[in-house]
């Protein structure tokens, strides 16, 4: 096992209409919500430009799998738009993490802290990001290897 990595990670919940964005601190104790990108033209620079802002080692990427584990359409759907942000992002690491159930959780989390679902949609986006980067973060963590799928080869050994 080669133990935990610190330093900052991006996560994100690719979603239609918006990606959820999640930082965490150098120590990785801490995942937050950054902000919503509205998906579509103009969302992977403005990824790459909160990449410059944030210095990650690498961004987690939430891969929408079914109950079962197996990828449908919406997971072929993130792998297709991801593609162009490893490019843009490259050699900075991108690695896809199951995300089952993020954007629930993240709406129950609001509710239950008094906030309509509704009413903040980005917001629940954002929650949802850092639902997935809590995860993987816990991952790492206990298994001391990087969590998910790497998509890009800048860590992989010569």
């Amino acid at each position: 096992m080669s133990g935990f990595r610190p330093g900052v990670r991006l996560a994100l919940d690719w979603g239609q209409a918006r990606i959820g964005v999640a930082a965490c601190d150098p120590a990785g104790t801490l995942a937050y919500p950054v902000e919503a990108v509205p998906a579509g033209p103009g969302a992977v620079a403005r990824l790459v430009a909160l990449v410059g802002e944030n210095e990650p080692i690498e961004i987690v990427v939430g891969l929408p799998r079914s109950l079962s584990g197996g990828e449908g359409p919406a997971a072929a759907t993130v792998r297709a738009q991801v593609a162009e942000l490893v490019s843009a992002v490259a050699p900075l690491p991108v690695r896809l993490v199951d995300e089952r159930l993020s954007t629930v959780t993240a709406a129950q989390r609001l509710r239950e802290a008094g906030r309509s679902a509704k009413r903040q949609r980005s917001r629940i986006d954002a929650a949802a990001a850092a639902g997935i980067l809590e995860h993987a973060l816990d991952t790492e963590r206990h298994r001391g290897i990087p969590p998910g799928e790497l998509l890009s080869s800048a860590d992989a050994p010569d």
